[in-house]
């Protein structure tokens, strides 16, 4: 029987059966028989095919000690949980995105606290001209928002996102190498991510972010708790609209 989960999700990172080969060095023509035969590969190539694929093993196969093995690899991604995000370390979120290398994201509704932090601000400076940098605010307008403020009992999430905004203006008028989008999504978690490190602050209903458990997490190959995740970002980030100079000055 055919492997039609693995061929998908070759069909949806855009690869061919040649990149997955190559990527973790086996013969083209047995990446060909796990899809079109339906052979199990061995447990490390599994692991390496799921992580260039960017998806959990046991998206691909039905391996019973995948599915045990990659329950506790999603486990150990998990450094600590807060009971609340006023309980994370001050300076935990300064470094995670000062020792960031390759990418920078913060996918939140206002994020106000953080955009108020003048040490974070000079981190977005020093880091938009040799990585990525992605801030990802709620659109003030959207029903998504006034919704969240409601659910938090203030009602005050579309002033809170555009005092963000004005906080990132400066940024936005000298850094435009730094990405700032709205977005309109219902957003489940904030996210802020350095690398394979991030920090999930959960939405729970009824009450303030800041009160909310937050996931500190570490990227393991095979893990899948980490990308599911990171994929949300990518998916949240393509959906969003770029910051415009009314959305900074209501002009």
């Amino acid at each position: 029987m055919s492997n039609e989960r693995l061929r998908s999700a070759l069909l949806a990172r855009g690869a061919t059966v040649q990149d997955l080969a190559d990527a973790i060095e086996v013969n083209p023509k047995t990446v060909e028989r796990w899809i079109t035969q339906g052979k199990i590969p061995y447990r490390r190539h599994q692991y390496a095919a799921a992580s260039f694929l960017k998806v959990d093993v046991t998206t691909l196969w039905n391996d019973s000690r995948a599915v045990e093995s990659a329950a506790d690899l999603s486990k150990a991604e998990i450094l600590t949980v807060y009971p609340h995000r006023h309980m994370v370390p001050a300076g935990l979120w300064r470094e995670l995105y000062a020792k960031a290398e390759r990418r920078l994201d913060v996918l939140v509704y206002s994020g106000l606290w953080l955009s108020e932090d003048p040490v974070f601000l000079d981190i977005l400076r020093a880091k938009s001209s040799s990585i990525q940098v992605r801030i990802l605010l709620g659109d003030p307008d959207c029903p998504a928002v006034k919704q969240r403020g409601i659910d938090e009992g203030h009602r005050i999430m579309d002033g809170k996102i555009r005092n963000a905004l004005m906080n990132y203006r400066p940024l936005f008028e000298t850094h435009p190498d730094i990405g700032f989008r709205l977005h309109d999504s219902t957003l489940y978690n904030s996210l802020f991510r350095a690398d394979d490190e991030m920090l999930v602050n959960t939405h729970v209903y009824g009450i303030g972010a800041y009160l909310a458990p937050v996931l500190h997490l570490r990227r393991l190959p095979g893990g899948g708790l980490f990308d599911t995740y990171a994929n949300s970002i990518e998916q949240t980030w393509g959906g969003a609209r770029q910051v415009t100079k009314h959305d900074l000055t209501g002009d």
